[in-house]
């Protein structure tokens, strides 16, 4: 049982909407009870640790739940409690084997949906098929459009997920959806682990990453720098030109997503010829498919960070370099406020520690 010390805090810190770490056999959760009584949180296959994590910081259980293939293949899921009337959360991240992964959540909402939940969520950390996000040449699909129209047509009432890589995407939906950033973290960590962060410059690996990276640079006040590249094909990049002066500086890149890695590899050599002490690359969603570990390993960057959106165990053992930020208590802190009816953007410029 909490102690009445423990007691007294949560009680502040639930009136103010904050949350925060307590003595070890405390949990937020837990001592909510009566708040959080119509919750039920689920794992998809992709990511069964991050969803884990996140019902360890609200005090509650894993939902039960049995993901299987028939011999052909098809997907079954078998929800193992009753979900009648509760405000569920389906944790699933869009990695692994993708399109599995997708129609295995949007099996688990229609699953829910239709044994009466009260409310259905999806929790996306990495949003699947976010690059295709515009027509931009004759014929291309817009697929990220089409992912949201059927994660509506499912059941899905509302979407959490972190860094889309277009934020106009939000607008593809007509149900809510909130876009946590994993900024706040990615500073927090800047702080702690680069002691020359103040001799530091902010750089984006692409036109397109601008706004993230001077954003980063204003609330660090440091300067910030961008990499023009001229891609000949997807995944290949053609030319790159440097916009800033870097020289005698740690260079920082940040971006929301890497692929194969050829772009901050790229990116990396570029910075060091122009003067660069230390190159360290920052990234949301560490994808790194294909040739992406060779790569890294054979650049030149201090660390690889990437989130935990995205499973990174079997990438740290292939590879020193990458770290991993934890983002598991930003989507707790999401759950917790929207079953709640509290406001999500305190996440947008906060770490809930």
């Amino acid at each position: 049982m909490p102690g009445r010390a423990d007691t007294n805090r949560a009680r502040f810190l639930l009136r103010n909407k904050l949350t925060t770490k307590f003595s070890p056999n405390f949990s937020v959760g837990k001592y909510l009870g009566r708040k959080m009584p119509n919750i039920k949180v689920f794992s998809g296959s992709s990511h069964p640790d991050l969803a884990q994590k996140v019902v360890d910081r609200l005090g509650i259980e894993l939902g039960r739940v049995v993901a299987k293939k028939f011999s052909n293949l098809e997907t079954n899921v078998e929800i193992g409690e009753s979900v009648r009337g509760e405000d569920v959360y389906i944790v699933q991240s869009g990695s692994g084997e993708i399109n599995d992964n997708l129609m295995e959540l949007l099996i688990m909402i229609n699953a829910c949906k239709i044994a009466s939940a009260s409310r259905v969520t999806a929790v996306i950390p990495c949003f699947p098929y976010a690059r295709q996000d515009k027509k931009d040449k004759s014929r291309a699909p817009i697929s990220a459009k089409l992912v949201a129209n059927m994660l509506s047509v499912a059941g899905a009432d509302h979407i959490i997920t972190m860094d889309l890589h277009a934020s106009q995407i939000q607008g593809f939906f007509d149900i809510p959806v909130d876009n946590l950033y994993a900024e706040p973290a990615v500073l927090k960590w800047i702080k702690e682990n680069i002691p020359e962060w103040r001799n530091c410059i902010i750089v984006s690996p692409d036109a397109g990453g601008a706004k993230r990276v001077t954003s980063i640079a204003d609330r660090l006040n440091v300067d910030f720098a961008l990499i023009h590249k001229e891609r000949k094909k997807a995944n290949e990049v053609a030319a790159m030109v440097l916009v800033g002066d870097v020289k005698d500086r740690v260079a920082i890149l940040v971006d929301d997503m890497a692929d194969t890695c050829g772009t901050i590899c790229h990116a990396a050599d570029k910075l060091l010829e122009a003067g660069a002490t230390k190159v360290y690359a920052i990234l949301t969603h560490g994808i790194f498919s294909g040739p992406a570990i060779s790569r890294i390993n054979n650049a030149c960057f201090e660390a690889v960070v990437v989130t935990n959106s995205i499973p990174q165990d079997r990438h740290m053992k292939e590879c020193s370099k990458i770290q991993v930020i934890d983002v598991s208590m930003m989507f707790a802190e999401a759950v917790r406020r929207t079953h709640n009816g509290e406001s999500v953007s305190y996440l947008f410029s906060n770490v809930p520690y």
